[in-house]
């Protein structure tokens, strides 16, 4: 979570290298991922850091415009769920239940849902560090997925996964691989200095 200005700038810096991206900025036109990514570590910023009642009106109007380019680009994300190093890889419907939990490096593609099981609002999943999340995939109930796993397209994954470092998926979802997901993602954390701060 982010809690002072470095954090904010370690998360823009960490995201950044996760999308693959070489500019310092996004362009105005064809980046609207990078631009979404963005807005949501400034508003996780002021919602955070900036709580004193002068911020209230451009909170107001931070929230308003995340909410607009959530609406355009089909995503559900709340603040204060995903760890640095997140990269989305497209566009389209992703979901994502504010109760959740999820570390650093993660990647996730369309047509995902994490969320609760039917009949609970404030259980989600909690899910590690460097894991890969393919398209299609749906993760329910108060559940943890451990640090580098990958999940197969479409795998439907209602129980915990304590193994680190395998590849999961099916219907139900269960272990196929001890492969992981190395060279999958890529690792944003732990490979920047102060210098390379935004």
């Amino acid at each position: 979570m982010i809690k002072s200005k470095e954090d904010y700038k370690y998360y823009l810096e960490a995201d950044r290298i996760a999308l693959n991206e070489t500019a310092k900025r996004p362009r105005v036109f064809l980046d609207e991922i990078w631009t979404f990514q963005r807005l949501l570590r400034k508003v996780e910023y002021y919602n955070n850091c900036k709580k004193s009642s002068i911020y209230v009106p451009f909170r107001k109007y931070l929230y308003l415009k995340f909410h607009m380019l959530s609406i355009m680009l089909g995503f559900t994300i709340s603040p204060n769920v995903f760890g640095p190093g997140l990269s989305i890889g497209h566009r389209g419907t992703i979901v994502v239940n504010s109760n959740a939990k999820i570390g650093a490096n993660c990647r996730i593609h369309v047509c995902t849902s994490i969320g609760t099981r039917a009949g609970y609002s404030n259980v989600a999943p909690t899910i590690g560090n460097n894991v890969y999340i393919g398209p299609g995939v749906k993760i329910f109930g108060d559940i943890e997925i451990a640090d580098g796993i990958a999940i197969g397209a479409g795998a439907v994954v209602t129980k915990s996964f304590n193994e680190r470092n395998i590849t999961i998926a099916g219907i139900p979802a269960k272990k196929i691989s001890c492969k992981g997901s190395e060279g999958l993602i890529i690792k944003a954390t732990g490979i920047l200095d102060s210098k390379q701060l935004v």
